[in-house]
C-alpha cells in the first residue's frame, strides 16, 4: 500500500519494525518536507515487495560502484522524477536510508546518499565513510554521507 508521507503529523506506518522507527518516520517526514518545499511533489512510500525494481536498481549501483551490500532489511522505497532528476528512496529496518540522485541528462550529478536515523550506530558495511552531522526538527540529528556514481544505470 502506497503511503504519501505528512511531516506535519510525522508517524512510523510501515517502519514500526524497526528499532529506531520514530528516528526514521523523522527522517523520511525531512525529506518529504524538502521535496514538497523544493519542488512541490509529494513524497510517496511504498513498501519493497512492491517495489523490487526500485529496490534492485539501488542495490546494483551500491555493488557495482563500491561494493556495498547493506545487511539490513529493506522496508519501503520512494521514487521521484522532478526537474530531470531521478531519485529513488530506500528506508531500512536499522534506521538507513539510502538515496540515488540520478540526474537524466548529466552524468557529472550523480550521487548516493547515505543518512543515519538517530540512535543508530554506522553499519559495519559503511564504515569507511565520514559522516557529517546535520541537525532536523523532524529527525533530531542526522548523520549523512555519499559518494559519486561513475558508471550508467
Amino acid at each position: 500500500m502506497a503511503y504519501k508521507v505528512d511531516f506535519v503529523q510525522v508517524t512510523d506506518i510501515g517502519l514500526e519494525s524497526s528499532p529506531v522507527s520514530k528516528a526514521l518516520a523523522g527522517l523520511r517526514a525531512n525529506e518529504a518536507r524538502y521535496f514538497k518545499n523544493k519542488y512541490d511533489a509529494y513524497f510517496i512510500t511504498v513498501p519493497v515487495s512492491k517495489s523490487k525494481s526500485a529496490f534492485n536498481w539501488v542495490s546494483k549501483i551500491l555493488k557495482d560502484e563500491r561494493n556495498i551490500i547493506i545487511g539490513s532489511k529493506p522496508l519501503e522505497t520512494a521514487s521521484l522524477l522532478v526537474d530531470g532528476i531521478k531519485w529513488i528512496y530506500v528506508f531500512y529496518e536499522s534506521g538507513l536510508s539510502i538515496n540515488v540522485l540520478y540526474t537524466i541528462d548529466n552524468a557529472k550529478k550523480r550521487a548516493v546518499g547515505f543518512k543515519l536515523s538517530e540512535g543508530m550506530e554506522i553499519p559495519e558495511e559503511l564504515g569507511k565513510f565520514k559522516f557529517a552531522r546535520q541537525k532536523s526538527k523532524l529527525a533530531g540529528t542526522i548523520r549523512g554521507s555519499y559518494f559519486v556514481i561513475k558508471n550508467e544505470y
